[in-house]
């Protein structure tokens, strides 16, 4: 496959370049709006008050408020996310990442004020605010969420330095661990050729049939990482010291407490489901005994985990990728299909693998209803699938399209439900049309997955928690780091994985990024996998309900939404009803290896 076939995204239909009048006035516009919101917040004296009266001076304020925070996050977003997309595609683009600092900087400013916007309305007597106002019943999960943040904010003027210090701290070492995991290259020998390639490139080389040439590519992969360790270990130090720091000083009991607030759900869920992925881990351990036989090996090395088995198209042209895509959302509905027909031929994507763009892949809301989706296609039937998760993201976000700003803020663990759902349209479509090979090869790409989000998630659980507990003493050193990753991957893959990866906490980048992003990916595939069988027991009802849902993900708690499909997510029955099907996989993948 030649990347020249790869698409690059089109963001000239939102600025023609960073660089051009149209963008630096809206730009300029966005800056100037937060002072003038500013100028309001004094007017009103939006702030933590002393009286609780919602009085009609107060809801006409509130209101007048409101909808001018909502148009300039408006306005913030489409310009984060369009610099952004430079910023990740390029890491030598000077003017994107100067014109993000910039962003960040004037943005300390508006987290002042909705700091602030919080306090004043968590401080004032919400039921009267509600009975009085039609903007605040619109936005009446906002409201009542900020009573309860109120209660765990700092004094205000400790909350204006916080956000004064992020982008300086937090931010800054995000950016450092960014950029240099885009500019990190590593030299593998393949097939007897000397290769210099991206990061991204490298840890693609996983999925290579070859043994030598993934024991090659794993090995040069550790080296790379090595030789940045101790700037990684610094930016990992700053970050977990900084985010544990303010959780203190805001009065939460742990560093998992303000990670469920913010993720919409309570502590009872998430023990529920870590629970219930505990007791599977036999059961993927079975799953990687049986790959392990598959593949002629006693056991399987870090660099095996990745390896094909059966066989598939040899490698997915992009085109073929998006007709797969198209016809298999099409399954589902008319809508779907067409929407994805509008990510390709307006060109959301950027799909090519390239030095100086960053690894993984993500998708932006961009405009109402518009995304751009970021990842690096490799030809293979997993490039596929990620392909169908981000455009399920994209499509949540066509379905937020009439929410305001403050009525869309979806939280990690509900985000990632149309993600899934559209990654499973694309598994079922493919196993649909396989022959046994193929279904083999299929079963492992999706086993291959389920492991990485409730085996690897959980071990990353664990690697940050216990990163949170020693860094309260003292910054860790990269031994230490190693240590915490070993350790946590032993306790979740167990023993018979060997060699593990003890770099993968400078892999991740969600680890440089919001406290404890990893479980939200848990809950979002055991959630999505459990309404897709919802959606193939009775298509016709589910769909009626499906897309009101995705609107509808920043209005509610994840247990009051959940109730929508008469799911209970704080008892362990419904996720280990989704974890029952992956068990069902291994088991068909067991059947399977038994005949090769």
């Amino acid at each position: 496959m030649s990347n020249e076939t790869l698409p690059h995204w089109d963001m000239t239909p939102v600025f023609p370049s960073l660089e051009s009048a149209q963008f630096s006035q809206a730009f300029e516009a966005a800056v100037a709006e937060i002072s003038t919101l500013a100028e309001r917040f004094e007017k009103y004296k939006v702030r933590r008050r002393d009286s609780d009266a919602a009085d009609e001076q107060f809801v006409s304020a509130y209101e007048d408020v409101t909808n001018r925070l909502n148009t300039l996050r408006d306005r913030l977003r489409t310009l984060g996310s369009y610099i952004s997309c430079f910023v990740t595609t390029d890491a030598r683009n000077d003017v994107a990442k100067a014109r993000q600092s910039e962003l960040e900087t004037n943005a300390v400013q508006l987290n002042q004020l909705e700091t602030r916007y919080v306090a004043w309305i968590g401080s004032c007597d919400v039921e009267a605010l509600l009975r009085a106002s039609a903007v605040a019943r619109e936005h009446e999960f906002f409201v009542r969420r900020a009573q309860m943040l109120a209660a765990h904010q700092m004094s205000e003027d400790e909350e204006n330095l916080a956000a004064e210090l992020r982008p300086s701290g937090l931010s800054g070492w995000a950016r450092l661990h960014g950029n240099i995991s885009a500019l990190l290259t590593a030299v593998v020998t393949v097939r007897g050729e000397e290769k210099t390639l991206p990061m991204s490139s490298v840890r693609s080389l996983a999925a290579d049939p070859d043994r030598e040439v993934r024991q090659a590519a794993f090995e040069a992969e550790l080296k790379a990482w090595e030789s940045v360790a101790v700037p990684m270990a610094a930016a990992l130090n700053g970050i977990k010291g900084f985010q544990s720091t303010v959780r203190r000083h805001r009065g939460y009991s742990d560093d998992v407490e303000p990670t469920l607030v913010g993720n919409n759900m309570d502590r009872p869920t998430l023990e529920a489901m870590q629970q219930a992925c505990r007791e599977a881990f036999p059961d993927f351990r079975r799953y990687m005994d049986a790959k392990a036989r598959a593949l002629g090996l006693e056991h399987l090395a870090w660099y095996d985990v990745g390896a094909p088995l059966g066989k598939t198209e040899s490698a997915w042209t992009w085109p073929a990728a998006e007709t797969f895509i198209h016809d298999n959302f099409g399954r589902y509905s008319q809508r779907l299909a067409d929407f994805a027909q509008r990510s390709f031929s307006e060109r959301w994507i950027d799909a090519e693998p390239r030095v100086g763009k960053e690894g993984g892949a993500y998708c932006t809301g961009i405009r109402p209803g518009e995304s751009r989706v970021m990842m690096n296609f490799d030809g293979s039937f997993t490039s596929v699938s990620t392909l169908a998760h981000e455009l399920g993201h994209a499509y949540h976000n066509l379905n937020l399209v009439n929410r305001t700003p403050l009525q869309r803020a979806t939280p990690m663990t509900l985000a990632e439900t149309a993600s899934i759902f559209c990654e499973t349209l694309a598994f079922d479509g493919a196993m649909a049309q396989a022959d046994k090979n193929e279904r083999l090869a299929l079963l492992d790409t999706a086993l291959m997955r389920n492991l990485m989000v409730v085996v690897d998630i959980h071990s990353r659980f664990l690697f940050e928690s216990g990163v949170f507990q020693k860094r309260a003493a003292r910054d860790l050193t990269v031994n230490e780091f190693n240590e915490l990753m070993l350790e946590a991957q032993r306790n979740t893959y167990g023993e018979r994985l060997d060699p593990l990866h003890p770099y993968m906490w400078a892999v991740k980048g969600h680890y440089y990024g919001p406290t404890f992003y990893n479980y939200p990916y848990t809950f979002g595939l055991l959630f999505g996998l459990g309404l897709y069988a919802r959606y193939q027991n009775d298509a016709d009802s589910f769909r009626q309900e499906y897309d009101d849902f995705l609107s509808s993900t920043g209005l509610a708690d994840a247990k009051t939404l959940a109730q929508r499909f008469d799911v209970d997510i704080t008892g362990t029955a419904f996720w280990k009803s989704s974890l029952d099907v992956i068990r069902q996989q291994i088991a068909d993948f067991e059947e399977l290896t038994k005949s090769l």
